[in-house]
């Protein structure tokens, strides 16, 4: 490792995630390669970061010659070569698919630097999947930004079996020096913390409401003045997309097989008749008026 404040990152991936992964560590004062193999998803991340900071900028939070500064600190290409040789450590944030992902840690393993760590931004597929196809599995590890990476705080940094005590303390270091506050989990487990817990107060939700206990309105008034979560389960839900909560059930129940985790007949009814949420118009509630 060079000194502290020349951290080279190289960001693979330059979907919503990994653009705002990289635009987060740029305006911390980080130099961050941002690789797609894409030339167009490469513009369309580069022009969406330059609108959320403009908007910053609007609002008084930032200034132009910071923002300015910020977006040219990330330097995108489309060669993994070029964006990982020098890095010290590197994030993939490409799309939720085993093989995919195994493919670009082997790529990763040959083309980086012998010590760089190798993280994954993966919340479903834990790091012990993908660090077998690398000579460096001690410096391999899950490190899960939430979404929009630009406003959520956390990050949830994951030791898979074999990783190293060293890389962790770097990744919680990266993601302090990101400005971002890191969490530490020491077993690799499925869905990790946040989304554990989330989804065990969801599904309770959804018990509630299958065995006719109170409407889904009631329920996610109930939690949002009683718990004081911004969001509702439901209202969430419509948010995130009620297809992506139901296939993240269905995951969990066919991958343990218990019954806690099957999904809810309210919830398959909605995604079989297309009534996904904000996406569609129409989820648990209405949003076409």
């Amino acid at each position: 490792m060079g000194n502290l404040n020349a951290m080279r990152l190289a960001v693979v991936g330059a979907g919503s995630m990994g653009a705002q992964i990289a635009q987060q560590a740029a305006l911390h004062g980080i130099d961050v390669a941002l690789h797609d193999k894409d030339e167009a998803q490469l513009r369309k991340a580069r022009d969406s970061n330059q609108g959320h900071l403009a908007r910053r900028v609007e609002k008084g939070r930032l200034s132009q010659e910071n923002a300015q500064l910020a977006l040219e600190r990330v330097h995108v290409t489309t060669d993994l070569d070029s964006a990982v040789r020098d890095a010290d450590f590197v994030i993939e944030a490409v799309f939720e698919d085993l093989e995919i992902k195994r493919s670009i840690f082997n790529e990763l393993d040959r083309a980086a630097p012998r010590e760089a760590v190798l993280a994954s931004n993966s919340s479903t597929i834990g790091i012990s999947k993908l660090a077998d196809v690398t000579r460096r599995p001690e410096l391999c590890l899950n490190m899960h930004f939430f979404f929009p990476v630009l406003v959520m705080d956390l990050v949830e940094v994951v030791r898979g079996p074999k990783t190293s005590g060293e890389a962790v303390d770097r990744a919680v270091k990266l993601a302090r020096e990101m400005g971002r506050t890191p969490v530490v989990l020491n077993k690799e487990i499925d869905g990790f913390i946040v989304n554990r817990i989330l989804h065990a107060a969801s599904q309770e939700a959804y018990r509630l409401l299958d065995a006719g206990v109170a409407s889904f309105e009631d329920i996610d008034t109930a939690v949002e003045k009683g718990l004081n979560w911004p969001m509702g389960p439901f209202r969430l839900g419509d948010f995130s997309g009620l297809d992506v909560t139901y296939n993240a059930r269905l995951h969990m129940y066919r991958t343990t097989g218990d019954e806690r985790y099957r999904p809810s007949p309210q919830l398959e009814a909605k995604v079989k008749a297309g009534k996904l949420g904000r996406k569609t118009g129409e989820g648990w509630y209405d949003y076409k008026s």
